[in-house]
């Protein structure tokens, strides 16, 4: 079993599939096995956490107006690159100091998802079983295609996940997280999705005043691009801690809770694990435990590992090679002959 801050102890051949059933522990055998301080927050630790984000995020601000237009060419063109990559980086660790971890509004970079892992009711990289995916999909199962593809959803998936709910839970009509009476929300989640909505339309009007005065070119290079960098990890993110050719999927017959919840895998992003205060390589206790601050997540996963044993998941292949293999194998879930109930990705047409 792998741990995702130790590179000397031996990795799981990553697609051996992982057990599916029922566990010989609790969510209680875990939360026991955990430190009690792991469980507790501090505002002003998290406070802290923002405000160092945030002094980043006004420093690498600050360089980019001030100075890279004093750089000599070619320099000053191979700076933005950097700028934008490591501005959309920091803007996607501050983010989730500035919401509720029970919160699920259009604002939150990855909510809480109580149901992972069922295929009915999961709301983020829902699978399809292969009767039901697309036409075109056969089409696009080789290297150009998934390329086209890959760059596609990078590039676009948060915002139209956010727009038509784009790879997320089926409903029986239109849904939008913008949208307060979309059937994503109940009635007591209304209020805060009018609020962030609001903040949205602000957003916008100071984006659009900005680019009356400063020039789009320059909105683009400050603000446009970083967003870029900043939703296509969050795409990169989620998609590879919810899809691995060794996970299953459960339907209404099989799927429980902790089955679900066990269902992710931690992922290694060298020091970019720090840079985004490791929701990279501790999703496992995220998914158990949600409200958990995120500075105890490491703490906590070193914890619960003898419990789980063989139940927690850690990949160690670099992420641009799991990316590229995960949109290679994990084209549609089907269930095997054996397994009723449960469903695994196949990419075979």
């Amino acid at each position: 079993m792998s741990a995702p801050t130790t590179k000397t102890e031996p990795k799981r051949n990553p697609p051996e599939r992982v057990p599916y059933s029922k566990p010989p522990f609790t969510i209680g055998d875990i939360k026991k096995a955990i430190p009690p301080h792991c469980f507790k927050r501090s505002l002003l630790r998290s406070f802290a956490y923002l405000v160092h984000d945030m002094t980043f995020v006004s420093l690498f601000y600050y360089i980019a107006t001030t100075f890279f237009h004093l750089l000599p060419s070619p320099y000053n063109y191979l700076a933005w690159p950097v700028y934008w990559f490591f501005q959309g980086c920091l803007v996607l660790s501050s983010i989730p100091h500035l919401w509720s971890p029970t919160s699920r509004g259009s604002t939150a970079p990855a909510a809480t998802t109580p149901n992972t892992a069922s295929l009915e009711h999961d709301e983020v990289f829902v699978p399809k079983p292969k009767s039901k995916i697309e036409w075109y999909y056969k089409y696009l199962s080789n290297p150009p295609g998934r390329a086209i593809t890959l760059m596609i959803t990078l590039a676009l998936g948060w915002p139209l996940y956010l727009a038509i709910n784009a790879s997320g839970r089926q409903y029986d009509r239109f849904a939008c997280h913008y949208d307060p009476y979309s059937p994503i929300y109940n009635a007591r989640e209304r209020l805060p999705i009018y609020i962030s909505d609001v903040g949205v339309f602000v957003t916008t009007y100071l984006l659009y005043r900005v680019a009356l005065a400063k020039g789009l070119a320059w909105l683009i290079c400050i603000y446009g691009l970083p967003l870029l960098i900043l939703n296509g990890f969050t795409v990169f993110i989620t998609y590879l801690q919810h899809t691995h050719p060794s996970l299953p999927h459960y339907d209404s017959s099989e799927w429980d809770w902790l089955r679900g919840a066990l269902a992710t895998v931690d992922r290694d992003y060298g020091v970019l694990n720090n840079v985004f205060h490791n929701i990279t390589n501790t999703h496992v206790p995220h998914h158990l435990f949600s409200a958990m601050p995120h500075y105890h997540a490491v703490e906590a996963t070193e914890a619960m590992k003898p419990i789980l044993g063989e139940y927690y998941h850690f990949d160690g292949t670099p992420v641009y090679k799991a990316m590229w293999r995960e949109a290679r194998e994990c084209l549609y879930v089907e269930p095997d002959d054996g397994s009723k109930g449960v469903f695994w990705y196949n990419n075979k047409f």
